[in-house]
């Protein structure tokens, strides 16, 4: 939780300034990416529209992925769930057809053995208040605009234009930027970035419910959904318990369903908590705020992630993993490698360089994306999803091994067979 002796953002933009890195958007992606470009001493502005704190829809779960991310950052209080906002969680309860399973987080050489939640209100600002701690400059109710180009062509960015809640507007010059303010920002749209048609995405609504079963230590995912009428959807749900004694309830339905664009999303996510109140007291009594819904793009659907020096991280590069809709981790993962390659360039002073940042994350992860995006074609169809559940899911080994490729948790040298199975798949999937 962020306190009193946590340093406060600056309160305004000259209406010029200057610097080596411009973050825009200080969600989890750019904070990261702002937190360690300054810990190597660089001078970075970060941009951000709104005011901490402040919500994204989301499901608040933190995969050992995120924990990693966490413990690089220094983070060691909120990781192990001993600061306020964070609780920890030992792995995930699969619920499908008739069977419920308990399935903790692999131990693994390469990845933290446990998992948690916290809100995207706690964490987002969280991530930022370390980025000033380690010296980056956060400016508050400063949203971005539009990029500013060298000698007035559009072939190199010089930077980026902003406004401020007030009505204020200045520029911030810096010779490269990178871009973490979501799928609708304003800098991918004037890079004339769009949506990758063949690539997933997907709709979530998300509620927070008061529960007594908000300190039970797993998050719970439910692979088969039905509407009203009992009749199949193609999507997930979610129950994350919290350390404040709400759930983090929701959903999400992707785009290679049926129902996709016809479903009323809030009226879905309240009639399906409704129907596991007897389980976990999600009544309407019990609802904290208004159900919300958002995009969850997925599977690297915008790209170049890098063109012109601007680099896209988080939801600008559609990082979401299409076998889970998490995306936290993706970003944070992303920021590290853009740290790394844009430190690299500002030394080189080789623009050419930041070219790796693309050709790394695609080497990393462009495979797994490829397979997602298969396994988002096939449960888009209820019925497959139905026939996975009931004959799949009472075979615990196989649930061992689909957790390890969903929540894409392997060793790199590994000495289990279910490692050796996901690597080489992901190496053999074309990186598009």
């Amino acid at each position: 939780m962020v306190t009193s002796t946590t340093p406060r953002p600056s309160e305004s933009l000259p209406a010029i300034e200057y610097a080596d890195v411009v973050v825009v958007g200080a969600g989890p992606g750019g904070a990261a990416a702002a937190a360690h470009l300054a810990a190597r001493g660089r001078e970075v502005v970060l941009l951000e529209k709104d005011r901490f704190p402040r919500d994204k829809v989301c499901g608040d779960g933190l995969t050992p992925r995120v924990i990693r991310e966490m413990l690089d950052l220094g983070l060691e209080d909120e990781a192990h769930g001993r600061a306020d906002g964070f609780a920890v969680q030992k792995g995930l309860r699969i619920h499908g057809g008739r069977t419920v399973m308990e399935l903790p987080w692999p131990e693994l050489d390469d990845w933290p053995g446990w998992g948690g939640t916290s809100t995207r209100k706690v964490f987002d600002e969280t991530i930022a208040r370390t980025a000033q701690r380690k010296g980056a400059r956060l400016f508050e109710g400063h949203g971005a605009t539009r990029p500013i180009w060298r000698d007035g062509s559009e072939s190199r960015v010089a930077g980026v234009a902003w406004k401020s809640a007030d009505g204020r507007e200045g520029e911030v010059r810096a010779p490269v930027v990178i871009a973490a303010d979501g799928a609708g920002g304003p800098m991918g749209k004037h890079l004339g970035v769009k949506r990758r048609e063949d690539r997933p995405m997907a709709v979530a609504a998300r509620a927070y419910y008061r529960s007594p079963r908000a300190d039970d230590p797993w998050i719970s995912s439910f692979l088969d959904l039905t509407d009203a009428g009992g009749n199949l959807l193609s999507g997930y749900g979610w129950v994350f318990p919290l350390d404040d004694g709400t759930m983090n309830v929701g959903l999400g339905l992707l785009s290679t369903s049926r129902e996709f664009q016809g479903s009323n999303y809030r009226k879905l996510l309240s009639s399906w908590a409704t129907g596991m109140a007897p389980e976990w007291d999600t009544t309407p009594e019990n609802l904290v705020e208004p159900i919300r819904t958002g995009p969850i793009p997925m599977g690297f659907n915008r790209t170049p992630l890098h063109q012109r020096g601007v680099l896209l991280v988080g939801d600008s590069g559609g990082m979401v993993n299409p076998f889970n809709g998490e995306g936290i981790s993706y970003a944070m993962e992303a920021a590290q490698l853009a740290a790394d390659v844009v430190d690299h360039t500002l030394t080189t002073k080789r623009t050419s360089d930041l070219d790796r940042y693309d050709q790394e994350l695609r080497r990393r992860i462009g495979g797994y994306y490829t397979l997602g995006k298969v396994f988002a074609d096939l449960v888009g169809n209820p019925t497959v999803m139905h026939v996975c559940t009931q004959y799949g899911m009472p075979y615990r080994p196989l649930m061992l091994l689909v957790l390890k490729l969903m929540a894409h948790l392997t060793d790199a040298k590994p000495a289990d067979t279910k490692d050796v199975i996901v690597n080489t798949l992901q190496r053999l999937a074309p990186a598009a």
